[in-house]
């Protein structure tokens, strides 16, 4: 396989790099592997920090500004980071207030970030933890007890960040996090496997003229496999998984996101047929976002998020955000 990357040793170190380049209103500290904003810590302000193993940009590094998140610690390629790299994001970006720490439900972060929030409160720092688990597909899986955190990720960074802007108190911003959590689910389509750097091939096997439903993140199984359907009938399929278990009472946010190797070209036309399924089944759509956001390297493939949104919830994902990967209002 080919690859833009100098070593495999490198990659994450490189791309710190080059972030650190694209970006002067960011403090990347590439040795530790902490993403900063450079107006951090903001005064009064609850602290968002995040993170979890690279090969999903541009979550999480790419949302990291204001209205979004604070601070990320990036992970080797699908490995959590370290307690030590949270800890330095969390005291970087603390500025009284107390942080927030958002955590994909996958085994290894959701232990790390314990010990780490431990660490930060032996140094002052008053912690809050969410935890996100929106995936549909499985109930358990190769690293989650529970099921997995993917694409309401990005709603909760957003959502929360946007809170913690307008200087809500931290259990504010954690309990609308949780809204968050609790109103939102994801379903993820794999066409292709995705290729790790170390090992330069794919990570599973899917043969041709198959996909698998209930893909997870990190190539985990889903659901089943079967032969290759149209984005029609792929959009009937995820919508309805996703339905079955959220069954909404509000209109919903909608992320039509793809896992790295999909153009935008067929994600338009997939969100489309999501689109028309969701009429179908009665469910208006207040806002939608589509592109690739939560990303599985270069896999082949597609994610449905839906998180039912109040006025509040509404209102905060409309207000203005900053970040390399996500910006409006601003």
């Amino acid at each position: 396989m080919k690859m833009l990357i100098n070593t495999p040793e490198s990659v994450v170190t490189d791309a710190l790099r080059g972030m650190a380049a694209a970006h002067p209103d960011l403090v990347v500290d590439v040795e530790n592997r902490v993403i900063v904003r450079r107006d951090a810590p903001v005064s009064g302000k609850v602290g968002l920090v995040s993170g979890g193993g690279s090969g999903h940009e541009p979550l999480h590094g790419g949302f990291v500004g204001a209205g979004m998140l604070d601070a990320v610690c990036p992970g080797a390629v699908f490995t959590s980071p370290v307690p030590d790299q949270m800890v330095r994001a969390a005291t970087a970006v603390d500025s009284g207030a107390g942080v927030l720490f958002v955590v994909k439900n996958y085994t290894g972060d959701v232990l790390n970030f314990r010990m780490a929030a431990e660490l930060a409160e032996d140094e002052g720092v008053q912690v809050a933890t969410v935890v996100v688990d929106d995936d549909v597909a499985v109930t358990d899986s190769l690293h989650t007890a529970g099921r997995r955190g993917t694409g309401g990720t990005l709603f909760v960074e957003k959502i929360a960040g946007a809170a913690a802007a307008e200087g809500a108190p931290l259990d504010r911003v954690a309990g609308l996090a949780r809204q968050v959590v609790e109103s939102s689910r994801s379903f993820g389509v794999a066409l292709s496997s995705c290729t790790t750097p170390a090992k330069g091939g794919p990570m599973f096997d899917l043969p041709a003229g198959e996909l698998e439903l209930g893909v997870g993140i990190h190539g985990e199984p889903g659901r089943e496999r079967r032969p290759m359907m149209t984005a029609g009938e792929i959009a009937d399929y995820a919508v309805d998984a996703v339905l079955t278990d959220l069954r909404p009472r509000h209109p919903v946010l909608l992320l039509v996101n793809g896992m790295g190797g999909t153009p935008l070209l067929e994600l338009y036309g997939f969100g489309a047929e999501v689109h028309r399924v969701l009429g179908e089944r009665d469910v208006p759509v207040a806002r939608t976002l589509v592109g690739n956001y939560v990303t599985s390297l270069d896999m082949a493939g597609c994610s449905v998020t839906l998180c039912q949104a109040d006025e509040e919830l509404l209102r905060l994902w409309d207000a203005p955000v900053r970040t390399p990967a996500l910006r409006w209002g601003c």
